[in-house]
This record gives structure tokens, C-alpha cells and sequence, in this order.
């Protein structure tokens, strides 16, 4: 009996929330990729190439914030136009109306995946624990049979990469409410940088390809490099990047720790969720269109199917 009620719970939490799952799910497969896509750097991005841009699209030094695409070969400067983030094609030193197709594909799944539609963050919240509640559910409904079904992919989706799907709701939790595990943010030692500087400080050591942004990050000027694989955060100073603490669950989310590895871990996170809640849906489907029909009709085609 307890089983058939954590069936319902679990069924009725996957068709009640299923848009909300889909849109996650759907944009987390997509930035599953974008860890790979970021180790790819365009020829285009250069010490000189941004400090070009910025001399020009910036020739007061107005700007706090940069963002770099080194796979897009783009830099968008922020705060050197009240309200306005320009884009710079940095193979030709001009500003483009967006960056290119897979930047904007990437900023668009992370957008929607972050703050549903509407700036909804609290519906992709809801759904988070809605996931966790549903795994749950499966677990307590114990080990199942698995057969070549429709219903057996269900539970062998589930079932085989199970730590996984616990850690990718549970982390992006911990996003949510802002826990890092980490203490104070690290800070430089010696009075703050100015951004055309902290470019020359990072690129002595860092190739700027591999550079996500640099902007005030908690008192501090800050730069997220991709250093071999994994994405760190630095203060930078005049003596030099001080690292900040490691943000574990930020990391682990995004599939940001360990090169190739945890961006493919993501992507088989994110597929098996797709088959879980694509072979969920059908099975519900199905149950109730079985439900609908008349008993005659369903004896009729049972009689039928035996007879052939």
C-alpha cells in the first residue's frame, strides 16, 4: 500500500511540474557543453587585441566589468555606458549587436535555466525540490525489475547513474541559497587596480582566451580563469592573483572541476534526467488514455490481439 502512494506522489509531481523540469533539464544539457566550448580559444583574443578594444570603446576607463569569449573571439565591456554592455568583435576591433551564435545560445539556456521565464527564480527553486522529492520517492520504492520496457529504461535511467542525479538538484540548491562552503572572499593586498591594469597582471600569467571575466567581485577586483580545466577565481592585485577559496557546489554544478571529465559527467546527468522525464510522461500517458477507454472496447482489442 505504501508503495502505491509514493507511485502517485511521484507520478503526480513529474505532471504537475513538468514544464518547469523540461526547461531546466533541456537548458542544463545545453551548458553541459559549455565547459568544453570554453577550453577553445579564437586566435582573435590577445593581450593586445583587448587592450585595443578597450582604448578604443573605452577611452576613459569608465568600464568595471569585462566578460571574455575566447571560443566566440568577442569581449563585452560593462559599465563604460551607464546601462549598457557593448560587444567588441575583436578580430576587427568593432562592436557587434550580439556575440555570436553559440555565445548567445549559451547565455539564453543559462538565463532561462537560472530564472525560468519572466525572472521566475523561484519556480526553478520549486522544481530543484520537486527533483530531490521525486528521487527520493523512487529510492523509497526500493530496487525494480529491470526489463527491456519503456518502464524498464525508467528505472535503469534512475537507477544506474542515482549519485549523480542526487548532486546536480543538491548543488544547484546550494546555489540558490548562496552556500559556498567557503569563507571571506580572498583580497589583494595594496590599494584596488584599475581594469586595463589587472588585464596585464592576468595576462602575464594566463592566456586571456582563458579568461571568463574580471569585475568587483566582494570588495575586490576579481578575474575567473580557466586553469587547466578547472575554473578559479582570483584577486587581482598589484603583487600579483591571490586565489579565492574553491566554491564546491558551483563546480560540481556546472562541471567546472576537472577538464573533460566533469562536463561529460553533466551531460550523462542531463541525458538520463531527459529519459526519466520523457519515458515518465509517457507511461502516465499511456495510463490514462487506458483509463479513458470503454471496458467493451478494452476487451475487444485484447480479444482481437489474441486472435491474430
Amino acid at each position: 500500500m505504501l508503495k502505491f502512494w509514493l507511485l502517485r506522489f511521484h507520478r503526480w509531481i513529474a505532471v504537475i511540474l513538468s514544464i518547469p523540469f523540461a526547461v531546466v533539464i533541456v537548458t542544463g544539457l545545453i551548458l553541459s557543453f559549455e565547459p568544453m566550448a570554453m577550453g577553445v580559444n579564437s586566435p582573435a583574443v590577445t593581450p593586445s587585441s583587448v587592450g585595443a578594444a578597450l582604448a578604443k570603446h573605452d577611452p576613459d576607463g569608465r568600464a568595471r566589468s569585462i566578460v571574455v569569449r575566447g571560443h566566440d573571439g568577442t569581449l563585452s565591456i560593462g559599465g563604460a555606458q551607464r546601462g549598457q554592455q557593448m560587444t567588441i568583435d575583436l578580430a576587427r576591433n568593432e562592436r557587434v549587436a550580439a556575440p555570436g551564435a553559440l555565445a548567445t545560445m549559451f547565455g539564453s539556456a543559462r538565463r532561462m535555466h537560472e530564472h525560468f521565464i519572466y525572472d521566475l527564480r523561484w519556480v526553478v527553486t520549486v522544481s530543484t525540490i520537486a527533483m530531490l522529492m521525486m528521487i527520493l520517492l523512487g529510492v523509497l520504492m526500493g530496487w525494480p525489475r529491470i526489463r527491456n520496457t519503456v518502464s524498464g529504461w525508467h528505472k535503469a535511467a534512475g537507477w544506474f547513474v542515482l549519485p549523480l542525479l542526487i548532486l546536480s538538484p543538491l548543488t544547484g540548491l546550494a546555489l540558490a541559497f548562496g552556500i559556498t562552503f567557503t569563507g571571506p572572499p580572498a583580497r589583494a593586498a595594496g590599494p584596488p587596480v584599475a581594469l586595463s591594469e589587472a588585464l596585464r597582471i592576468v595576462g602575464a600569467q594566463y592566456d586571456l582566451g582563458q579568461v571568463t571575466w574580471i569585475r568587483p567581485l566582494g570588495g575586490t577586483l576579481a578575474a575567473r580563469v580557466n586553469d587547466n580545466g578547472e575554473m578559479r577565481v582570483f584577486a587581482v592585485g598589484r603583487d600579483g592573483l591571490k586565489p579565492f577559496e574553491r566554491n564546491w557546489p558551483r563546480l560540481l554544478h556546472e562541471g567546472n572541476w576537472s577538464g573533460m571529465i566533469a562536463p561529460m559527467l553533466n551531460v550523462i546527468t542531463s541525458a538520463a534526467l531527459v529519459i526519466l522525464l520523457s519515458t515518465g510522461l509517457w507511461l502516465w500517458g499511456r495510463r490514462q488514455f487506458r483509463k479513458r477507454q470503454p471496458r467493451p472496447a478494452r476487451v475487444q482489442i485484447v480479444g482481437s490481439t489474441e486472435n491474430a
